[in-house]
């Protein structure tokens, strides 16, 4: 463990400013400060720190590229300003956690449990959250493009200002709810429902008439979206 401010026998009430981690020094660490520890401006580029209870913890403007999260114990943690792109969170429970202001592109969620979580101003392209748990998982003003969502539910959801561009939300349901701007261009919909669906505010660039025929049966557009969605088919309205 490198100290770029101090060293962490020195810290107070458990928070750790300015240091990069490896495996072994963070265990140390762990075992010796107690619970729900607080780390700013600290590095965890490129470890593996599958396996650790990091519970409870709180990180503010630190690094974890490409760091293995496997099988963690993560829940009820905080993340503010964080870059971790194409970390590891397989396996690892995150339930009730907090992501904010984050850089989480490329990230792998596979199998994790993010029950009751939240994602709040991330940057969360390219990720994928396959078989992952979400019951209660919410997304507010965040970024999914070419995400894998498949099988999610955002049923009965207000989603405020989601990029779901080129997304992958095959069998999602999103019936009954209330999209607030964002976008669906070209995301792939096989089998997703949507009866009830409010996408008046949506970026639907990119669909056909036969695409919402064939996907988006029950939802609510705006005349501007109609006229549009008219219009490629070589329609005036007037």
């Amino acid at each position: 463990m490198r100290s770029n401010t101090q060293d962490p026998s020195n810290a107070e009430g458990a928070r750790f400013s300015g240091l990069t981690f490896d495996r072994d020094a963070l265990t140390r660490l762990l075992r010796e400060c107690g619970d729900e520890p607080t780390f700013e401006h600290c590095s965890f580029d490129g470890e593996d720190l599958s396996n650790l209870d990091l519970r409870a913890a709180r990180f503010t403007q630190c690094t974890f590229e490409h760091t293995l999260l496997e099988h963690c114990e993560l829940s009820r943690s905080r993340w503010l300003a964080c870059k971790g792109a194409a970390a590891k969170f397989r396996y690892a429970n995150l339930s009730d956690a907090r992501f904010y202001r984050s850089d989480l592109n490329n990230t792998d969620w596979t199998g994790s449990k993010l029950a009751s979580a939240s994602f709040t101003e991330v940057k969360l392209t390219g990720a994928r959250f396959v078989d992952a748990r979400t019951l209660g998982l919410s997304f507010h003003d965040s970024l999914l493009v070419g995400a894998d969502l498949k099988g999610l539910s955002f049923r009965k959801q207000t989603l405020e200002a989601l990029n779901f561009s080129d997304a992958d939300l095959s069998d999602c349901d999103f019936r009954d709810a209330v999209f607030e701007g964002g976008s669906l261009s070209n995301a792939q919909l096989r089998n997703s429902r949507f009866d009830g669906a409010d996408l008046r505010s949506v970026d639907l660039s990119g669909f056909r008439i036969s695409d919402v025929l064939q996907h988006l049966k029950g939802t609510i557009l705006s005349v501007d979206q109609a006229v549009m969605l008219v219009g490629d088919c070589g329609v005036r309205v007037l």
